[in-house]
């Protein structure tokens, strides 16, 4: 049986969406879900609360862009690319 991934943060989806440059409503369309349940999880800090599948949508949505969720290792959690953007070229 695989492990349950972390619980995501409403700091963590809002720090996710700023490294994407997404608005909410690029979210939702990217999770399947709605902008007003965006809104609902990004308004109250810490763990998101909400049905554990809009959780599973939202972090699929964003691993599919190439985001990956870093654990609390003692320096808080955070985002980050899976690899770093492509640089354009001069």
């Amino acid at each position: 049986m695989a492990a349950k991934p972390p619980r995501l943060t409403s700091e963590q989806v809002r720090a996710a969406r700023g490294l994407l440059g997404w608005t909410q409503a690029q979210l939702a369309d990217a999770a399947e879900i709605s902008v007003q349940t965006i809104k609902r999880l990004e308004a109250k800090s810490g763990p998101l609360g909400g049905y554990a599948v809009t959780a599973t949508a939202i972090r699929r949505a964003f691993e599919d862009a190439g985001v990956v969720f870093i654990e609390a290792n003692g320096g808080g959690v955070g985002v980050r690319f899976r690899e770093p953007p492509l640089s354009p070229s001069l």
